[in-house]
């Protein structure tokens, strides 16, 4: 499978933690990479400052589906899945600096 230019779901939807020209922390998903022409391609494809991360990905119908639609919703899911959740214990976490006691008063 080739990549459908003008997709750009894996450079939108998903976040990359890697350094990126013009994006040094990376970039959070759901943002657009600073590297995305107005036509949505990437203005580092077949330059050796694209990331890594960037040139190992391959599309597959799998990661793609069979619409830039269907790409950006499959990415998202799997963004979404693979993202660290923080777990808080409420009973625990302070209100206003102000730790709740054990019946929950506060």
């Amino acid at each position: 499978m080739d990549c459908r230019i003008g997709c750009a779901a894996c450079c939108v939807a998903v976040s990359i933690s890697s350094p990126i020209p013009g994006m040094p922390q990376g970039k959070p998903a759901g943002v657009p990479c600073i590297q995305l022409t107005s036509d949505n391609r990437c203005r580092l494809f077949g330059h050796p400052e694209r990331p890594a991360v960037c040139s190992s990905l391959a599309p597959s119908v799998e990661m793609c589906g069979q619409s830039n639609e269907e790409a950006y919703r499959i990415l998202s899911l799997l963004e979404q899945a693979t993202s660290p959740v923080i777990r808080i214990d409420c009973a625990t976490v302070p209100i206003l600096g102000k730790p709740r006691s054990s019946a929950g008063e506060t």
